[in-house]
């Protein structure tokens, strides 16, 4: 078995004036969210051996304090997570099947929408990824991502 680790960012700041939604920093309560996230990952023994992270900067702020309570990993930004659909997101994932424990950190709809498609093979089933969220799916360790591949082994929110 291999384990694919999605987890959306923490709460970010609005947009000021001007600001590109790329450019949104966490908010103080979205570090916080951020931080637990890496311990409860740290706690529950999910090390990724990769990390697939948005561009955005409060995807790249998340995936940075959960690295500092997991440890530093192979990490890399993706442009295609920052509005990914779930066949966008699945084909990324998919082109790391060799990472045994893969981290993706990115945004909502796509990942809650990848989550649901995974585990039931639809993509419209369970709602409600929160903002700091994690879902750990177990895939069968050679098999291509495809619609219902992915038991659901946890589900944590700050």
């Amino acid at each position: 078995m291999r384990e694919l680790i999605l987890l959306r960012h923490a709460h970010a700041e609005p947009a000021s004036s001007g600001q590109s939604d790329m450019d949104r920093p966490l908010s103080p309560e979205g570090l916080a969210e951020a931080e637990a996230a890496g311990r409860w990952l740290a706690e529950h023994k999910l090390i990724p051996d990769r990390v697939l992270c948005s561009p955005a900067r409060r995807t790249r702020e998340t995936a940075e304090s959960v690295l500092a309570a997991v440890g530093y990993v192979d990490q890399r930004l993706d442009e295609g997570i920052y509005e990914g659909t779930p066949g966008a997101l699945a084909e990324l994932a998919d082109n790391h099947r060799d990472a045994d424990r893969l981290l993706l950190v990115g945004h909502n709809p796509g990942l809650e929408h990848l989550a649901a498609l995974m585990h039931s093979g639809q993509s419209g089933d369970y709602r409600g990824m929160p903002p700091g969220g994690i879902v750990v799916l177990a895939l069968p360790a050679e098999a291509a991502i495809e619609p219902g591949i992915a038991t659901l082994s946890a589900f944590w929110f700050p």
